[in-house]
């Protein structure tokens, strides 16, 4: 026979399992001199591109990358990454020495954390850390795209965060266009483009006329120093990110050909 037992809740409280999605940072060396410069020669001229996003700080590329013994001034690479309106909260993927400095620095050790290639949702690179099963919820619509009438002369800059961007007109050299998502460019693209710029693989980017000066897919790149081929060069085209044995790739197709 069944018994049901009385029980008292706090009236103050409740304890949930709950999802946090993360910014993950890769970590390659451990050399924070070069990180600095690299920070800001990325996001430099971006102060908002962040906005207070939890990090955890992933070690794993250390340890592949032959470096597994360096130490790491997390009181420094802490300061450095809240300049630039990111919150570390966590660490993963490090020796015993590198995880120690880290909880003295303040921040939990999340070995559990996962970092995902990202989906073609346009959002941040994420890290998902295993957790009790909660109640499904439904997906929040995705907001619409960014659209864009008028040309975008040198200097100027626009940011589709979370979703993509669509521009109408020229992108003039020296003028910049970055998204979250997918970038569509309805004219001659002669600046720069930045595509899945906070880690989603599957963003694209779309020209009627391609001709920049930079493309760039969740961080991997292209310069006008490599000309394009004749088969894309001011012709319309599109460019995607291909995975492959020796890393991601672009590669640039024609639209009609």
């Amino acid at each position: 026979m069944s018994v049901a037992l009385a029980a008292n809740a706090p009236a103050t409280f409740e304890i949930k399992s709950a999802q946090l999605p993360l910014v993950a940072l890769l970590l390659k060396s451990a050399d924070l001199a070069l990180l600095t410069a690299e920070f800001a020669q990325r996001f430099g001229d971006m102060p908002d591109f962040f906005d207070h996003d939890p990090l955890v700080i992933d070690l794993s590329p250390l340890q592949a990358g032959g470096q597994a013994d360096s130490p790491v001034d997390f009181v420094a690479l802490n300061g450095l990454l809240r300049q630039y309106r990111l919150q570390p909260v966590a660490v993963r993927g490090g020796n015993e020495a590198q995880t120690a400095a880290a909880l003295l620095a303040g921040l939990i050790q999340a070995n559990d954390a996962t970092v995902q290639r990202s989906s073609a949702a346009p959002a941040a690179a994420t890290a998902a850390v295993a957790e009790a099963p909660a109640a499904p919820v439904a997906p929040a619509p995705a907001p619409g795209a960014l659209v864009i009438d008028k040309p975008l002369r040198s200097g100027q800059q626009v940011y589709a965060r979370g979703r993509d961007l669509v521009v109408m007109a020229m992108v003039n050299p020296g003028a910049e266009v970055i998204a979250d998502g997918h970038i569509h460019v309805y004219a001659p693209l002669r600046g720069k483009a930045i595509a899945g710029a906070r880690g989603n693989a599957d963003a694209r980017i779309f020209a009627m006329g391609m001709d920049p000066e930079l493309i760039s897919i969740a961080g991997i790149y292209r310069t006008s120093d490599t000309p394009l081929p004749a088969s894309v060069q001011g012709k319309a085209a599109q460019v995607r990110l291909v995975p492959g044995p020796d890393g991601d790739k672009l590669v640039i197709e024609p639209l009609n050909p």
